[in-house]
């Protein structure tokens, strides 16, 4: 075999998301795009803010000498600095440039932090349904994923997390807003995983990191706040992008945030930024690191998507789907009307609807839809939802 069997396994268990995105290029390839309703990856039709584009012109017309050099790993210090003092005025917590390590997105911060921290056999814990790339990751530096199930309204069981430790626990990956059911988890939830990670860290008599995987932390509807991790527990590590809050995936641009209070902080902040470098990222991207200064007050109109959400969630609900409702991100995540999630896609899928099995975020009964997507193509989609709805009496 050419490629090693640890991924050729990867590949037949996973890549959901990209299997069904490409399964919509070929059909739009067959019946064009207007035919096809592609509700599958999380990818934005939202243009960047106004600012990123005037911050972009102006940088280009009035370039920095020695902008696209390297600079240190950990990034530019202003940059850095910069981003320290959003957090800081958010959070009301102390943070200085020192305890940001800029990134090629949240994918590459996840990695460098999991490659800084784990050690062969170490367990972290993730959250079912859960962002699927997460265990490939931890499997990346040789740890072990320990999967827990949230409850019914994908709230977390803090008993369940809690039987889940044990003296290989490393650290518990939270992603709030979530993807792929856009629920947010409210300070109670916060303040109890402190807490019972605050007794097991003293239990075990070692560190246990809560990483916070938040890029779409601005993405809230409604009064629907997101708490900071900093203001709970002292071995937090936040990890950013600004793919959605900025609307802009392709440019690979983030960061990782440690809490002050961290134990050990500088041998941390050292180990991120080696860990940054070996792994082949070397540096976040000069240009990008150079507009950020000037758009930590901007972000895309989550209230854009919360029409989008309110209009596909009364939609599919008057059809019979049972669907949490979300409070951010942009995700629907409804049940499957048939235990098996896959055949339900591949149903969609022949009405040219493509959206994505709950199987490939850990939890079977489900399915994902993205409404990141033009009017158009939600509108398109009811067809579909609305044929199978009546096939399975749904109503």
């Amino acid at each position: 075999m050419t490629i090693s069997k640890k991924i050729h396994k990867f590949i037949e268990q996973g890549g959901w998301i990209r299997k069904m995105f490409e399964s919509g290029i070929i059909l739009k390839q067959q019946y064009g795009s207007d035919n096809v309703f592609d509700l599958s990856l999380g990818n934005p039709v939202i243009e960047p803010p106004a600012e990123f584009h005037e911050a972009l012109l102006k940088l280009a017309s009035n370039p920095i000498p020695g902008m696209h050099r390297y600079m240190p790993n950990a990034g530019y210090q202003n940059t850095r600095d910069v981003i320290a003092k959003s957090i800081s005025k958010e959070s009301q917590i102390d943070l200085n440039g020192n305890h940001i390590i800029m990134t090629c997105g949240a994918a590459a911060a996840l990695n460098v932090v999991l490659k800084t921290i784990i050690d062969p056999e170490d367990e972290v814990i993730i959250l079912s349904p859960f962002f699927v790339e997460y265990e490939y990751y931890i499997d990346n530096h040789a740890g072990k994923p320990i999967i827990v199930p949230t409850k019914s309204d994908f709230t977390l069981d803090i008993d369940l997390i809690e039987a889940a430790i044990t003296s290989k626990t490393k650290a518990i990956i939270i992603n709030s807003p979530n993807n792929p059911t856009g629920i947010v988890y409210n300070e109670e939830t916060y303040q109890a995983l402190s807490d019972l990670f605050s007794t097991k860290q003293q239990q075990y008599n070692h560190d246990i990191y809560i990483i916070s995987d938040e890029p779409y932390r601005k993405i809230v509807f409604g009064d629907i706040i997101c708490p900071h991790w900093f203001n709970h527990y002292e071995n937090s590590i936040i990890v950013h992008s600004h793919a959605k809050d900025l609307a802009l995936p392709g440019e690979r641009i983030g960061y990782i945030a440690i809490s002050p209070t961290a134990s050990e902080i500088s041998n941390l902040l050292d180990g991120l930024t080696f860990s940054n470098r070996i792994l082949g990222f070397v540096n976040a991207p000069a240009l990008m690191q150079n507009l950020l200064p000037h758009l930590q007050s901007s972000v895309i109109d989550p209230g854009i998507y919360e029409a989008k959400m309110n209009f596909l969630y009364s939609e599919l609900t008057q059809m019979g789907y049972q669907i949490a409702k979300p409070q951010g991100a942009f995700y629907l995540f409804p049940q499957s009307p048939i235990k098996d999630d896959s055949a339900f896609t591949e149903e969609l899928l022949q009405e040219k609807v493509l959206v994505v099995p709950g199987r490939g975020f850990g939890t079977e009964g489900h399915f994902r839809i993205s409404y990141c997507v033009d009017d158009a193509v939600i509108e398109g989609s009811l067809h579909g939802f609305k044929k199978l709805s009546e096939k399975y009496h749904m109503v």
